[in-house]
């Protein structure tokens, strides 16, 4: 039986062996990028990269999702690591695709090819013959929370409930046999900073907000109707007179956006739709400051007498952190990276993620890798260091699943046992999944 180092130096060598068709996989995703529950072309290239190493993956789960597993010489435990195959709208971008106006600018073409790179190894070094657990991979669609209303329209026609694909893993029951997650995640380069351990990630609930009035002629008869795009001004300015009500620690975030403002200009808007998030670090706090933001869109609907429906929708739930996996990584990237290692990133991360949502359930973690410049989710956002955020990020991920899954998946039983999870899945289902 070879030790726990001689695995990480065989794994290791066998990603940067691979390394051109890696990064060609990250950037064959990155030209073709697609919005989430759409990546017909992205599943597409993963499923058949996984059928040239002789795999049978399982796709269209979760619409799109793909899933393929790996025996161990035991199966005393099963970690899945996960990639993202979404992209997100970012329409100014100069790789943006023209039609769409979807990009890779959150670095999720990245992190599938590190799951590809995985793929690779486990093929090229017989590595899971010499674990005692399963990995399984998982190419997880809609990460990002956008085109709310489309995925609405699915979930109202019975194709969704969820609005992203881990939750909808969930629900499916594709995690119904996992004992730990992983992942990673690309991140803008600092000073000092190459890699994270983990990173704390907000929640949120989702709002579709439609305010009704009563159409008719701006010009000669506006007082005739009612307009809803006064309502809905009313109620963003109610809205931002909230802010000062939310506590700093509780982390709250709340950004609407008009998706409709009316039909055209000489007519009295009477149908006029807004999103929204409303983000918080906890659950309580968001659940109180989803009620204020309520109360406030609808009062912009009273003072002019129009109407204000509010649909809630589940959004993620907070990261919850699993600090014996957030060690055994942060060893890993000292190994890899060196000094500029953080055991978390650099400040409170006020994103989200649906990773909260399997940190509920289960232990998990998401790793950073500071392969960008720019920002994320902006037109300035730039995959530079791609050894990094895929390479790197690959040996990474698969030697803490050595260190889970080596002499009886030893370690990885023991924080399998530690772990006390907020909800059973039927638990979640029920008080997360039934928000409305």
């Amino acid at each position: 039986m070879k030790t726990k180092e001689e695995l990480k130096k065989r794994v290791c060598e066998a990603i940067d062996a691979r390394r051109d068709d890696i990064l060609a996989f990250a950037d064959s995703v990155a030209a073709e990028p697609e919005l989430g529950f759409k990546e017909v072309k992205t599943a597409e290239k993963f499923t058949a990269l996984l059928r040239s190493l002789g795999r049978t993956p399982r796709t269209g789960v979760a619409r799109t999702g793909v899933i393929e597993n790996y025996k161990g010489a035991k199966s005393a435990l099963r970690v899945a690591v996960m990639g993202e195959l979404d992209a997100i709208l970012v329409a100014d971008h100069p790789d943006a695709d023209p039609q769409t106006g979807a990009v890779h600018a959150c670095g999720h073409n990245a992190q599938l090819a590190a799951v590809a790179a995985i793929a690779y190894a486990l093929h090229d070094t017989g590595l899971m013959e010499e674990l005692d657990g399963d990995v399984v991979l998982m190419g997880v669609p809609a990460e990002e929370n956008v085109e709310i209303t489309y995925r609405n329209k699915l979930r109202e026609e019975g194709k969704l409930w969820f609005l992203s694909g881990k939750q909808e893993f969930i629900r499916l029951g594709e995690f119904d046999d996992i004992d730990i997650s992983v992942m990673q995640h690309s991140a803008v380069a600092a000073p000092g900073f190459k890699a994270g351990a983990a990173s704390v990630c907000n929640g949120f609930t989702v709002k579709l907000i439609n305010y009704k009035g009563k159409a008719a002629h701006a010009g000669a008869a506006p007082f005739e109707g009612v307009n809803a795009l006064n309502a809905a001004m009313l109620g963003l300015m109610a809205v931002h007179a909230q802010r000062e009500t939310f506590r700093d620690e509780d982390h709250i975030r709340v950004h609407p956006i008009i998706t409709k403002g009316g039909d055209i200009v000489n007519i009295v808007p009477a149908d006029v739709r807004l999103e929204s998030y409303v983000r918080g670090s906890n659950t309580e706090a968001i659940m109180k400051a989803s009620e204020k933001v309520n109360r406030a869109f609808r009062s912009g609907a009273d003072a002019v007498g129009a109407e204000c429906e509010i649909i809630e929708l589940p959004g993620y739930l907070p990261v919850i952190q699993c600090e014996e996996l957030n060690d055994l990584m942060y060893k890993e990237l000292q190994t890899l990276v060196g000094d500029e290692v953080l055991n978390d990133c650099p400040g409170f991360g006020g994103g989200s993620t649906d990773l909260g949502d399997v940190s509920h359930l289960m232990p998990a973690i998401q790793s950073f890798f500071a392969g960008v410049e720019g920002g994320l989710h902006t037109k300035d956002f730039c995959l530079k260091d791609k050894d990094l955020a895929v390479l790197t990020a690959a040996k990474a991920m698969l030697c803490l699943v050595i260190e889970l899954l080596y002499d009886g998946a030893e370690k990885g039983r023991a924080i399998k046992e530690g772990f006390k999870p907020v909800f059973t899945k039927e638990e979640y289902l029920r008080e997360w999944g039934r928000l409305e």
